[in-house]
């Protein structure tokens, strides 16, 4: 999770996003999406970070993740 650090998303909230998603979206096939609206102490607001995952029976890979503030855009 090196891209944590770069796109100032901590670690914990990346976990809890994966441990306990507001919603599940299918990507294009084997990705799923993982979202959760939370707080983001740097930029003091409500942020969607979306976890982006390949899944196989033995293992979940993350591809990329990322926050944003479009809440419609992904609802």
């Amino acid at each position: 999770m090196d891209d944590l650090a770069a796109r100032d998303i901590s670690r914990e909230d990346a976990e809890r996003t994966l441990e306990a998603p507001d919603r599940i979206a299918e990507g294009r096939p084997p990705r799923v999406i993982y979202q959760r609206r939370y707080h983001d102490a740097l930029l003091g607001e409500e942020m969607l970070l979306r976890v982006v995952i390949e899944e196989t029976e033995v293992v979940q890979v993350i591809v990329t993740l990322y926050k944003t503030s479009k809440f419609n855009k992904y609802a």
